[in-house]
């Protein structure tokens, strides 16, 4: 029972908490569904989702909490079998489900975990597109490492880094990789060839020369005729693929950008003045937010023919083309324990150590 009340607290948050600070809570429970209360009593969940898509809606990360939470939630009662309970759970995939007594109270908890066996993985929607892994480069941030094994196959654990991205594709049922590669491509195919994992589906092109980080997308535009994702090969992101695939589709993106929620808190009070020197302001150690482009995206197949052949070309390039021809771009913000840039020493050894 003490350890039912712990896992409550722990995913237990305030109303007048800001969006940043729930962000915060979910990254250090690893938990992406949150309990809120107002003055003690249940008021409602949060999800991830929830807080997407008021970032989305442009909804300051100072915001309560209490002006984005949803009208329509998911809940259970006391007065229902537990086998309803159990079956909106699995349905839904949610990973908590509250129950309620007819007042609205609190009365207990479900966790997933504790309600089904340890085998039983929450169902996830299974979206069976090409994935595109950019994995030429030369992880000159990595080196020397990277002047002996190729920055995709860098071991984190048992596994390397491009399995660690691709096995969170075929989670959902991507099987279709493309590999770009150029810098020790040999070695990259020998260790797939002798890995034999019938999960991966793997089309290998290979650049001539460096191209970019979209560049020798071209190669590929006679192969791919439909919505795909594109990922670097140093990232890894711990989201719902089928959120970001979702939002993209409601919203006829041509390209979607999967963001990164970086914070940067200041140790020092800072100062805003009006144009005459007088304070206006005084803010003591605030945190600032931004979104960082985390090399994740969703591309629709026709932007393949707007891939210049065998030229340098960034997916930036891509990305300012689409827009200055009135295209629409769109932004899916996760939140910054969902983004490891393992391409750099720092994040490598945290995840390597974790």
């Amino acid at each position: 029972m003490e350890k039912k009340k712990k896992k409550i607290q722990d995913i237990s948050i305030s109303a007048q908490e800001t969006i940043l600070g729930a962000l915060k809570k979910m990254d250090e429970t690893y938990k992406r569904l949150l309990l809120v209360f107002d003055k003690g009593k249940f008021i409602n969940v949060l999800s991830i989702g929830d807080i997407q898509r008021a970032i989305i809606r442009n909804q300051p990360m100072g915001a309560e909490l209490k002006k984005i939470l949803r009208k329509e939630t998911r809940l259970s009662y006391e007065n229902e079998a537990f086998s309803e309970i159990k079956k909106r759970m699995f349905n839904f995939r949610a990973e908590c489900m509250p129950l309620l007594d007819d007042d609205g109270n609190l009365k207990d908890v479900y966790f997933w975990e504790d309600v089904f066996p340890k085998e039983e993985k929450r169902i996830k929607r299974k979206l069976d597109l090409p994935v595109v892994i950019m994995a030429g480069g030369k992880g000159t941030r990595l080196k020397p490492l990277t002047n002996v094994i190729p920055k995709p196959l860098i071991p984190i654990g048992e596994k390397t880094i491009i399995e660690e991205i691709m096995d969170r594709f075929t989670d959902v049922g991507c099987n279709d990789f493309y590999l770009s590669v150029n810098y020790k491509a040999e070695t990259i195919k020998h260790y797939f060839l002798h890995l034999n994992n019938e999960s991966y589906n793997i089309d290998y092109f290979q650049e001539e020369k460096p191209l970019g980080t979209a560049g020798s997308l071209y190669l590929v535009k006679d192969k791919i005729q439909k919505t795909f994702f594109v990922s670097n090969c140093d990232i890894i992101i711990d989201e719902d693929y089928s959120a970001i695939l979702e939002y993209h589709r409601e919203n006829k993106n041509e390209l979607t950008i999967v963001s990164a929620l970086k914070n940067y808190p200041i140790p020092y009070g800072t100062i805003e003045t009006r144009n005459d020197g007088i304070l206006s302001e005084l803010k003591e150690k605030p945190e600032l937010t931004f979104q960082i482009n985390s090399g994740m995206y969703i591309l629709e197949p026709h932007l393949l023919n707007e891939i210049p052949e065998n030229t340098f070309f960034h997916i930036t390039h891509l990305i300012d083309n689409i827009m200055k021809r009135k295209g629409r771009v769109g932004v899916f913000p996760v939140s910054e324990g969902s983004w490891k840039d393992i391409g750099e020493w720092d994040e490598y050894y945290k995840s390597v150590l974790k």
